[in-house]
């Protein structure tokens, strides 16, 4: 009895001593090559120490892994050589895709971060599936919340695998221009995790609690280098394109036929600092983006995909409030207003950015993008300018100064004086703990534009306080009337909004529920112009249960108040809009399940029933994923809105349907299509993208749209062909 209780003695000590301490593992330096084949067998891979001592982040966190992950990593003066052992139950892995660039979530996958600066705010993140499929990604940020996740970004590495009984194993060589650090280092920080699928784990080596994200930057050990890193000055890189469009504009009748080369260029200053140029950009071959339905009276903003604008960009797109009041939002650049007041493209003529560390604690942005001018169209051409500074504070914490300026570089005669330029100066303080308990952000922004000097301020505070039973967010923010970003994304002005979030989180012991969530959010806005009168309040109660499964049941209860100031038609259907001053209470339900997504079909499920504004609203979403793996995923997303308002008001049925098919025939040839139908914007989309990955980040893609007018006729709009080649050369 005595050894029993001695022994769970020294278990409990040692696993406690395991929490505290800070690991760390070596990476060797080597002369002898390394074959990047997924078979290990050079001498040096036995020569070093694993990191291994995974701990599990869910279902608990608690427990060490039960299967185990071993990372040996080794290097030259010119490459990072890793190589990985992660043990599994069996051969069973979900593989839904060979895609480069997959989501972790519902796969079988291994990803390992390196904070080369030890700074807690930025990391690269390198990661591979059992196939030995490769993703990479940039975090920023500190990793606290998905907005800083970031897989557009691209770089040139390569990775092996080989799949056995009860493991598999992964062979990588990633050049250390990859990385960007400071030449003479000896350490960077890291983690890693990976998720086992067939015991439904998700385990990382440095303990994280459950209520921090997997990728956060707060909880990291040490990669310790045998010698001083050198000098890896990276090669310059060119990426040219050749893309030729044939098109045709049904409502003009117009046939047309462009054909375009422009390019990128990568050079790196030193070992930490980039220059990025381009010329003549363009972004056919981007994925396109996901209708929506909107039924707020505000507009709504897309996320950035374009591959210039990724690398750094938290630099230039983290400053102010990312919902109401971001100054810098990188879309902006290459779209424009025409006369008729319509949204519309408007071609980028070159761009340049520089960025990167200037030391380990300061960080410098300058972006210079010029667009074209389009007489016919009444737009001028435009200079935009962006300028930000990046001071670390304290151990993860930073403060930020932003320049940003819209020039108009032409004197047509439809460009007022008032258009002439717009100019916004800020500073941010970026708040993050030690152990990431507490984040928060203050700033203050001031606008200037021709013939406007007051009320043109943008200010805002947050605080956030995250536990492992309790959460807490407070928030204030002031938006002047005359606040004006023209690269930015302004929801609305003139407003003085407060906010607070209240959660209590429990963990049961139970089998089948991992756990539950109870949040109370209120929110106020008021009119300063107006003599602060109230302008919107809402109370959000939810209700949240997190299953062992993966699987997830949300209930929340809302209930609203809202003073319009303008008209608006909340069915979307340009019927009779509610007066302006009107004011309106409203109740609705939401319930939402989410299934297991390692389920070859899985699902999602969500309505939301109640009052809305004078009348009702009942919405339905569903959502369906089909996996057969790895070659062919099928997806299909299904809203419904009917809008219910009294006489003399309308009354609409709005349809979002888009499904998605996406086949790899192998880890170089993808073809994926895309159909939208919106009712809410009178459109039919098809969007076929062929993509052949014949060398490394090199492409040849073919790209298919189409679209259709969908009210009282089905008719043509648009339809276009496009052909792109891009190459990725090292000089």
């Amino acid at each position: 009895m005595f050894k029993k209780l001695f022994s769970i003695f020294c278990y409990l000590f040692l696993a406690t001593a395991s929490l505290a301490q800070n690991k760390e593992v070596k990476v060797k330096y080597i002369s002898e090559p390394i074959k990047v084949d997924g078979v290990l067998d050079e001498p040096a891979w036995s020569q070093v120490e694993p990191a291994t001592n995974f701990w599990q982040n869910f279902p608990t966190d608690s427990l060490h892994a039960i299967n185990q992950a071993e990372i040996r990593m080794l290097f030259d003066d010119k490459k990072l050589y890793i190589g990985i052992k992660v043990k599994a139950a069996g051969k069973d892995y979900i593989i839904p895709s060979l895609r480069r660039d997959f989501r972790a979530r519902g796969n079988d996958n291994i990803t390992l971060l390196f904070d080369t600066f030890s700074d807690g705010q930025n990391a690269f993140f390198f990661g591979s599936n059992p196939e030995g499929v490769l993703r990479e990604a940039l975090i920023s940020g500190g990793g606290i919340d998905l907005r800083g996740f970031n897989i557009a970004w691209d770089t040139k590495w390569k990775g092996e695998s080989k799949i056995k009984d009860d493991h598999y194993i992964l062979e990588w060589e990633i050049p250390l221009f990859a990385f960007k650090y400071r030449k003479g280092e000896t350490k960077w920080r890291f983690n890693s995790y990976h998720f086992d699928t067939q015991d439904n784990e998700r385990n990382t080596w440095m303990h994280i609690p459950q209520n921090q994200l997997i990728f956060g930057l707060a909880h990291m050990g040490d990669m310790v280098f045998e010698k001083p890193l050198g000098d890896s000055k990276s090669p310059i890189s060119v990426i040219p394109y050749i893309n030729s469009l044939a098109s045709k504009d049904f409502v003009t009748d117009k046939d047309d036929f462009d054909f375009n080369i422009g390019g990128d260029a990568k050079f790196t200053i030193g070992n930490s600092l980039n220059l990025d140029l381009t010329f003549n950009p363009d972004f056919s071959q981007v994925e396109v983006d996901q209708q929506v339905t909107n039924l707020t009276r505000f507009e709504i903003n897309l996320p950035e995909r374009r591959q210039f604008f990724i690398d750094n960009s938290d630099l230039f797109a983290n400053f102010g409030d990312a919902t109401e009041a971001n100054p810098f939002f990188s879309r902006r650049i290459g779209i424009a207003t025409d006369k008729n007041g319509r949204t519309i493209e408007n071609d980028i003529i070159g761009g340049i950015k520089f960025s990167g560390k200037l030391s380990n604690d300061f960080r410098i942005g300058i972006l210079n993008m010029q667009t074209d001018a389009d007489k016919a169209n009444e737009i001028t051409g435009n200079n935009n300018t962006v300028i930000a500074l990046q001071q670390k504070v304290g151990s993860r914490s930073n403060i930020s100064f932003m320049f940003l300026n819209r020039q108009a570089t032409g004197s047509e005669d439809f460009v007022s004086k008032a258009e002439k330029y717009n100019r916004v100066i800020g500073l941010d303080y970026n708040l993050a703990s030690k152990n990431n308990k507490w984040n928060g952000k203050f700033f203050i922004h001031k606008s200037f534009k021709r013939d406007v000097s007051n009320d043109d301020f943008s200010a805002g505070a947050r605080l956030d306080y995250n536990s492992r039973n309790y959460r807490f967010l407070v928030s204030g923010l002031s938006i002047g009337e005359n606040f004006q970003s023209d690269l930015g994304f302004i929801r609305r002005r003139d407003i003085f909004k407060t906010n607070a979030s209240i959660e209590r989180l429990w963990w049961p012991k139970g089998k089948s529920v991992n756990r539950y969530n109870l949040s109370i959010r209120p929110e106020v806005i008021w009119k300063p112009d107006l003599g602060f009168v109230n302008s919107d309040y809402s109370l959000r109660v939810g209700f949240n249960t997190d299953f062992k499964s993966s699987a997830n049941f949300d209930f929340g209860v809302m209930t609203t108040f809202t003073r319009l100031f303008r008209g608006f038609d909340p069915s979307r259907s340009g019927g009779l809009a509610l007066p302006v001053n009107s004011e309106y209470n409203y109740t609705n339900f939401r319930v939402q399940y989410r299934s297991d997504n390692r389920k070859v079909l899985s699902y999602n499920l969500t309505a939301n029933v109640g009052e809305f504004f004078n009348g009702h609203r009942t919405s339905f979403n569903a959502a369906l994923n089909l996996r057969v793996q790895p070659h062919f995923t099928a997806s299909v997303n299904v809203r419904y809105d009917k809008i219910n308002l009294p006489f003399p008001f309308s009354d609409n049925d709005i349809w979002l349907i888009g499904p998605r098919i996406d086949v790899t025939f192998n880890k170089s040839l993808f073809w994926a299509t895309f159909i939208q139908f919106s009712s809410q914007q009178n459109n039919f989309n098809i969007n076929s993208r062929l993509q052949w990955r014949f060398a490394p980040l090199s492409d040849l893609f073919l790209v298919y749209n189409d679209d259709y007018f969908t009210e009282n006729s089905f008719a043509p709009r648009v339809r276009s062909i496009n052909l792109k080649l891009t190459y990725w050369l090292y000089l």
